[in-house]
């Protein structure tokens, strides 16, 4: 069954209205969502500026972040959710190189690598939840967003991912 086989096409002009409007929708969350990481980038590019660290870059400081405490290997970095870019193996090299993280061979299986946080790695991280806490703080303090409302954008947001999720696998 190939994927237009199932695409019904709207059979009247307010049922045409109503798709269009919420392609139209769909593509404004779309790009917004890439703008907002694009954007939380840039604030941890900018805070890690303001404290002149200068040998990590954002998308690495966020690496850090996310495996925390865990050790784990550059192919549970992606199944795991801690990194959703390309160039794992130039950002996991520069880390070690700059005293971030460890690195050992695992055990088990000789031709895996196993990464865990530095003293200097959780002091990144360290900064990098203090600048997210203080965030949260603030948008709670300014009425810019509630619990309720994160509860539903997550909500929304993790449906989302589903469905994409399900379109990968069904494509394979």
């Amino acid at each position: 069954m190939s994927i237009h086989s199932s695409f019904k096409p709207p059979k009247d002009s307010s049922q045409l209205a109503g798709a269009s409007a919420f392609l139209t929708g769909y593509l404004d969350s779309l790009s917004l969502v890439e703008r907002l990481h694009r954007l939380l980038l840039d604030v941890i590019k900018d805070e890690f500026e303001r404290l002149a660290i200068l040998d990590i870059n954002a998308v690495q400081a966020l690496l850090l972040f996310n495996i925390a405490d865990n050790e784990v290997t550059a192919g549970e970095l992606k199944t795991r959710g801690y990194y959703q870019g390309s160039n794992v193996s130039y950002n996991l090299k520069k880390l070690v190189e700059n005293g971030y993280m460890h690195h050992s061979r695992c055990e088990i299986d000789r031709r895996s690598v196993r990464v865990s946080l530095t003293p200097r790695g959780h002091e990144v991280r360290t900064v990098v939840a203090e600048l997210f806490s203080r965030h949260a703080e603030g948008l709670v303090a300014k009425g810019v967003i509630e619990a309720d409302d994160l509860d539903r954008i997550n909500g929304v947001l993790r449906r989302m991912e589903r469905y994409w999720t399900d379109q990968i696998r069904y494509i394979y």
